[in-house]
């Protein structure tokens, strides 16, 4: 099946195939959340070198902020890296290019509670605590979104600055708060332990949650690795969406702290509303990450991403403006 698939990318990788040399690259909560499917695959099923590169490692990060940092200062040649971190460091005087697309929604988060509990819907948060990982961050911000989209007034609803997703889990579990943040794969893990209040992607928009950068130095000196690293993901992503059982073996082994059968629900449950973009730009929900920046006090102004984007390291098939 595989031999058929690899005819099946031919054509993608036929215009950046080259010599594979030696690479690391880094992938924003690489070994915990789902940003890193498409890379795990691309690893094991030889997609990487099939398009000209051989990536020997992949760094984790606990955020965007120290992905961007990997990249800046590293000397790696990619990082798939928060938007939200492309845009502090465009703010600080950094000039950073972005290469690709990543993940195009937020539909890994969600609020839960405990089974028992007398929430039901976004609505009865009103009056209660419902946790967020840490001010101005994606749950902060979507937190919001949320909460506005569903006419209710921010000040309604006390949100709680807990830390990571297990804090927030441990609060609701002792009774510290009503709703807790939760994201995949976790929420694959846990779902014998809380039930859902609400998922953002049945209140929000698509947005676009992560990105592909690299610096202008390197595109000078190495666009062709450029170009496979790009290439090499979107074959990633085309193969999980084809095959989301094997993927999620495939990620279980390469994460090495996600159960097989959690994994598999996991992968098909992002696969099915496709989770992973394969590189091409969604301007709109770019704009609308962007309008939660803006929300929390990331963001002023309006983004020019034309001088941020270069779509020229793209399969051709995938460059138009969106």
């Amino acid at each position: 099946m595989f031999t058929k698939f690899k005819a099946v990318l031919t054509g993608i990788l036929a215009l950046v195939a080259l010599p594979a040399t030696a690479d690391e690259i880094s992938v924003t909560h690489w070994g915990a959340l789902m940003y890193g499917t498409p890379y795990a695959v691309a690893v094991d099923k030889g997609l990487f070198k099939l398009a000209g590169i051989d990536i020997t490692g992949i760094l984790t990060s606990q955020g965007g902020g120290t992905t961007m940092r990997n990249v800046l200062s590293g000397g790696l040649p990619y990082g798939e890296v928060a938007l939200s971190a492309v845009i502090a460091a465009i703010n600080e005087g950094i000039e950073v290019k972005i290469v690709n697309s990543g993940v195009r929604t937020v539909a890994d988060l969600l609020w839960v509670t405990m089974p028992n509990s007398d929430i039901k819907s976004i609505k009865d948060l009103i009056g209660k605590k419902a946790s967020i990982t840490s001010p101005k961050s994606v749950t902060d911000m979507v937190s919001i979104m949320c909460l506005e989209a569903s006419g209710i007034a921010v000040d309604k609803v006390e949100r709680p600055a807990l830390g990571g997703i297990g804090s927030g889990l441990t609060a609701l579990e002792s009774g510290a708060v009503n709703a807790a943040a939760i994201l995949e794969p976790i929420w694959s893990s846990r779902k014998d332990r809380y039930r859902p209040v609400y998922f953002a992607k049945d209140i929000l928009p698509p947005m676009t949650q992560t990105v592909g950068v690299t610096t202008p130095a390197f595109i000078k000196s190495n666009p062709e690795k450029l170009r496979a690293i790009v290439a090499g993901r979107r074959a990633g992503v085309d193969y999980v969406f084809a095959h989301p059982k094997e993927s999620a073996e495939i990620l279980a082994k390469a994460y090495g702290n996600v159960k097989p059968e959690i994994a598999e629900i996991a992968v098909k449950n992002m696969a099915e509303i496709g989770y992973w973009g394969r590189g091409d730009f969604d301007i709109k929900g770019m704009n609308e990450f962007t309008r939660g920046l803006r929300i929390v006090g990331e963001v002023k102004g309006e983004i020019e991403w034309e001088k941020i984007i270069d779509r020229s390291f793209l399969p051709a098939d995938l460059r138009g403006a969106s």
